[in-house]
């Protein structure tokens, strides 16, 4: 009988990295000659998803997510947890330890019992007192990953109808200007909306991660509270965690209560209570909260116009660290924020900082592409296609096989093309679309086209410098393998 292994891959944004641990994984376990079956938590939801028969049946359970993928389902089982990026850079070495038993452990939580007599939604899978095999710290990131995640949909879909509202005019949707457009005005009126649930949406889904559908309730009021007290990024991420764990609270609190009263505590008393104290603690905290955010935002602002060379290098680094990763995550939040707030700059730095790692690998095959295989030389050319749609990932299968000199010189590139888009000031007004949104990019610009060439310029040489030290390395490292140096 073979061997069996189950799990669930899942990433932040649930685009790349979720599909690319998956098959990382898959690829390996055939290797291994085990049978594998992987959910893959990404974007448009649950996909290739487990029965508890499979769950059941399988002998270990492999979870490579950076968000929540609804683990108290593998309570009791044999599990190896790891962070996605693993899966990715190293899936031989994740399955040998599955079967070797090297990092496994029984994973804890609750074990869910469903009951045919519950008539209540509430009622079945919302055991919020559940535990894991995790750190508190790994716990944390992966709350906060699973806010983000439900997050950047919003952040896109907005961030993009506000830009192409621009392509009208800059003041297209102002009802007192000549370029005054009743159609780019409903455009931006719905990005706006969009955008505007960000921070309740990631307050929301913080709360939820840590104490299920209880807490999402809690987190979208303290959320909306922490968005009109203009508390922003920061009073999201506060009033996430602070609705979560007050649920865990009032959880414990009413322990004692009669199960037949479990009803009437998750759909009466967990709302009624975690709202009233929820919100008054975020009332109480919005003033202050404000203060801060508004520091923090002219302190980037200042920076970004006082001395870009050193926020390039900073944004550069962080965005080609870990393509798509928590590092990443910060610069490209931290520049949607400031989107949100009217400063078009700080996105064009990130946004061509998370674009030059791929283009860098489409440079080096091509110009390189003897000493590259061609499964290598392929994936070169389809980064060409998602390095100007702005998915980083592409990059990560190239520094997964040398990260020790080639993630420097992705981050070398990166800072390249953010230190030149901040020291030539361009500004992007979406927050993803890559080349796509070139049009609104001109249409911010005093300069025009001229900018959104400019800015497709400073990108590309980034790549190329980096393509070209990229091409070197491989060259290296072919000659060696070959016996000629």
């Amino acid at each position: 009988m073979s061997y069996k292994i189950v799990g669930a891959t899942g990433c932040p944004t649930g685009i790349a990295h979720t599909y690319m641990a998956k098959e990382a994984l898959e690829r390996a376990a055939k290797k291994a000659g085990v049978t594998i079956k992987l959910e893959a938590h990404g974007q448009a939801g649950v996909e290739n998803a487990l029965t508890p028969q499979e769950i059941q049946e399988a002998d270990i359970v492999i979870i490579a997510a950076d968000k929540d993928v609804n683990g108290d389902r593998f309570a009791g089982k044999k599990a190896l947890v790891v962070p996605v990026g693993k899966a990715l850079r190293n899936p031989d070495e994740l399955i040998a330890n599955a079967l070797s038993g090297k990092g496994v452990s029984i994973y804890k939580g609750k074990v869910q019992k469903p009951s045919a007599s519950s008539s209540s939604p509430l009622e079945q899978g919302d055991d919020i007192s559940s535990s894991s095999n995790e750190s508190v710290g790994r716990q944390i990131y992966k709350h906060l990953m699973n806010g983000v995640s439900h997050m950047i949909p919003f952040v896109v879909g907005g961030g993009v109808l506000i830009a192409i509202s621009f392509l009208f005019g800059i003041y297209s949707a102002d009802p007192s200007s000549d370029q005054y457009n009743s159609f780019a005005a409903m455009i931006k009126n719905i990005g706006g909306a969009a955008m505007g649930l960000m921070v309740p949406v990631l307050s929301a889904f913080i709360a939820q991660s840590i104490a299920k559908r209880p807490g999402l309730v809690v987190g979208f009021v303290t959320g909306m509270i922490a968005l009109n007290g203009g508390t922003g990024f920061l009073g999201a991420i506060v009033s996430g965690f602070m609705s979560g764990y007050l649920i865990l609270f009032l959880d414990r609190l009413l322990k004692d209560l009669p199960e037949t009263l479990r009803g009437v505590k998750l759909i009466f008393l967990f709302p009624v209570l975690g709202v009233f104290i929820g919100g008054s603690i975020m009332v109480f905290l919005s003033d202050p909260m404000n203060g801060v955010n508004e520091w923090m935002m002219k302190f980037l602002s200042g920076f970004q116009e006082s001395n870009p060379l050193i926020l390039g290098i900073i944004v550069g680094c962080m965005a080609a660290f870990d393509m798509g990763g928590p590092v990443n995550k910060a610069a490209y939040v931290t520049g949607t924020v400031l989107l949100a707030q009217g400063n078009y700059f700080f996105m064009a730095g990130v946004s061509a900082a998370c674009i030059a790692p791929p283009l860098t690998t489409a440079f080096a095959v091509i110009v390189f592409k003897k000493y590259f295989d061609m499964s290598e030389y392929n994936a070169g050319l389809v980064n060409i296609i998602l390095g100007a749609t702005h998915i980083t990932e592409g990059a990560i299968p190239f520094a997964a096989k040398d990260p020790l000199r080639i993630l420097p010189t992705f981050m070398f590139g990166s800072s390249i093309a953010a230190v030149l888009s901040y020291a030539l000031q361009i500004q992007v007004p979406a927050p993803h679309g890559g080349f796509l949104v070139l049009p609104a990019i001109a249409a911010v610009s005093h300069r025009g086209w001229f900018d959104a060439l400019l800015w497709v310029i400073v990108i590309l040489i980034g790549s190329v410098i980096a393509g070209t030290i990229l091409g070197l390395i491989q060259k290296r490292r072919y000659l060696r393998d070959k016996g000629i140096a």
